[in-house]
């Protein structure tokens, strides 16, 4: 009898991971390069593979369901799908299941290194010492205590920030559509208007949906102080970035720092790199040796459970009714 087929969407998966998956009784193929839906289709169609590992977000569309014959679970290496079609997953009994929590600490020390990057002007004055430029005994920056920082979304990465926000000192502010219970000293705001003209950092936790993509667009942001940063560790999409743009030019905001963009890779001639007040990395809050080896060990035990008729942790499970019915 053939083993299972594990299809990682990469080059490569940890160590640990592969330890876990081969010792669970699968094999595993590697899918290195840039993926698209006809790759996917071709790929999943032959009927071999039972798994595929998610890592990054090739599109796993209703197309490529209704040819993956055989495919029994989508497992995400983290928590971002959406690049997946959840309703279509459903509808051809494939399970959808993320690490829950494996990548929080890492984006949220990423997203808080942005904060205090941009509220003491570091990547100013790294630009202007190394040039041979002195400091400017006029010019002075924030201190992040004194700030308060606006929370959009309060899932484990946005509940790991604010704790660390929370540390350092600055007000917290959560902005979340979840009835929760917020920790001592945080205050909770429903009405994201009111979030956005009270908050002096602005920083996104929140999935990309239909619902959130373009969620701060020119109307918002002239809601949110002048001088007030802009943080994005979540999805590019969650933010107009010719909006953004736009407001950084005349100095709505003081500066933003953005992970991830409307378009990944983002093209060289994007209007944000060429603005000083805008800190960029290329899409790795999450990209740290520990949340690596997390985020594939959650995802290879939520393979090995649930080809083995189990789950792994059913917060995990983003489509549950799949497994009811199976």
């Amino acid at each position: 009898m053939s083993k299972p087929v594990v299809l990682v969407t990469a080059g490569t998966v940890s160590d640990l991971a592969q330890q876990l998956l081969r010792e669970g009784g699968a094999d595993i193929e590697f899918m290195p390069g840039v993926i698209d839906e006809d790759a996917l289709v071709a790929a999943l169609s032959r009927g071999t593979v039972a798994a595929v590992l998610l890592r990054g977000s090739p599109p796993l569309t209703e197309r490529v369901f209704a040819a993956a014959r055989g495919l029994k679970i989508v497992a995400k290496h983290g928590a971002g799908v959406d690049s997946v079609d959840l309703a279509g997953a459903t509808k051809h009994g494939i399970a959808v299941m993320v690490a829950g929590g494996a990548n929080a600490d890492a984006v949220a020390e990423h997203a808080l290194t942005m904060m205090l990057c941009l509220a003491r002007e570091i990547p100013r004055f790294d630009r202007e010492t190394r040039r041979g430029a002195w400091r400017d005994l006029k010019h002075f920056t924030r201190e992040f205590h004194t700030l308060t920082v606006g929370i959009l979304g309060y899932g484990q990465i946005g509940e790991r920030t604010a704790r660390l926000v929370q540390a350092c000192g600055a007000q917290v502010v959560i902005h979340t559509r979840s009835g929760i219970t917020l920790p001592a000293g945080m205050s909770l705001e429903p009405d994201l208007n009111r979030l956005l003209e009270h908050v002096d950092i602005l920083s996104l936790h929140c999935p990309l949906t239909a619902k959130t993509r373009g969620m701060i667009g020119a109307a918002q942001i002239a809601r949110m102080k002048p001088g007030a940063l802009l943080v994005n560790t979540a999805r590019g999409p969650v933010i107009d970035e010719a909006a953004l743009v736009e407001a950084l030019k005349n100095g709505k905001l003081a500066g933003a720092g953005l992970d991830t963009f409307a378009t990944e890779p983002p093209d060289a001639a994007n209007p944000l790199f060429m603005l000083p007040s805008v800190l960029v990395t290329p899409h790795v809050a999450a990209a740290t040796t520990d949340a690596m080896v997390r985020m594939g060990t959650i995802a290879a035990s939520n393979i090995v459970s649930y080809l083995r008729g189990e789950v792994y942790d059913q917060r995990n499970f983003l489509n549950p009714e799949v497994f009811r019915a199976a």
